[in-house]
């Protein structure tokens, strides 16, 4: 069995954030915690003791587009906190870890659809909100990643029938 880098994925709340992580293999998500953020110094400092006790090579971050796709104002401030995060890695030598964003729309309304059908009460529901949120971000990701995957196999893969040369040898995400 072959280890992988793990990824980590984050809700980003002005109050909380909910932290979901991949197994070691990279197969599933699942929910870490919900951490209650303190300031922002000490929130990245957490995060990154997290990314290194779980040999985490991806840090995935949601991003809460408005429904029509513009930034508002919870935007801007998880704009921010990706900022900061990726000084923190910078300024602690890590180099080689990828921080990407998810689109996060909806992902709260999955993640409460989640957990009614759980049959979680409110109470329950509303402690374990931001970490099923950021799994359904990671899980978003990662189906996301697996299919660019394939569109570039597929690419690789296509030939042109009369000259017997690869149709697509380059592909943009």
């Amino acid at each position: 069995m072959e280890y992988k880098k793990r990824i980590m994925a984050l809700d980003v709340g002005s109050k909380t954030i909910g932290i979901a992580l991949t197994d070691e293999l990279l197969i599933t998500a699942q929910g870490l915690e919900t951490y209650k953020r303190i300031g922002i110094k000490k929130d990245t400092e957490y995060i990154l003791s997290l990314i290194k006790e779980k040999n985490c090579g991806t840090l995935v971050i949601g991003l809460p587009l408005n429904l029509d796709g513009t930034d508002s104002i919870q935007t801007e401030k998880v704009r921010a906190f990706r900022e900061k995060m990726e000084n923190k890695l910078r300024s602690n030598g890590i180099t080689d870890i990828v921080v990407d964003w998810q689109d996060e729309r909806y992902s709260t309304v999955e993640a409460e659809d989640v957990l009614i059908l759980a049959n979680l009460s409110r109470e329950e529901r509303k402690k374990v909100i931001d970490k099923q949120a950021a799994v359904i971000i990671l899980q978003s990701y990662m189906d996301r990643m697996e299919h660019l995957t394939k569109m570039r196999s597929d690419c690789a893969n296509e030939t042109d029938s009369e000259s017997g040369e690869t149709a697509f040898t380059y592909f943009d995400d």
